[in-house]
């Protein structure tokens, strides 16, 4: 779905009488087996309501030659650093203490051990990008 078709399912919950609504960006499926996150649609989608990037579902590389969906962990600080510079509202990051060994999503998760200094790195570019 684009993002200037989200208008619509923000504007079914807020008729329903829920004003407390939330998008999120998992990425998009753009061949190649990768998923790809579009970065034009952040600022669209916050015009409708609160917007969060799931940084982690979107380095997914669904339907490998293995059947086992693999990933790019490598690239979590990238597209985390891009949602913040690109006023996303929250990220989603799927963390485990042992990825390899994790029940789903593993090859797209972020070691626990590297979670503090992710998000220590990311606060310090957010207060750049707000001038603080």
């Amino acid at each position: 779905m684009s993002a200037e078709s989200m208008q619509h399912a923000v504007q079914k919950v807020l008729d329903s009488g829920n004003d407390k609504v939330m998008l999120t960006d998992r990425g998009t499926m753009f061949g190649y087996q990768d998923m790809i996150v579009d970065f034009r649609g952040i600022p669209t989608m916050r015009e409708f309501a609160t917007t969060v990037l799931d940084v982690t579902h979107s380095l997914q590389q669904p339907n490998q030659s293995s059947g086992v969906t693999g990933g790019r962990p490598d690239m979590i600080e990238t597209i985390a650093r891009a949602g913040i510079v690109n006023n996303v509202d929250g990220l989603f990051i799927e963390t485990h203490f042992d990825p390899a060994n994790a029940k789903s999503d593993g090859a797209n998760m972020l070691h626990l051990d590297h979670l503090e200094g992710l998000l220590s790195n990311l606060v310090e570019i957010r207060k750049v990008v707000n001038g603080l």
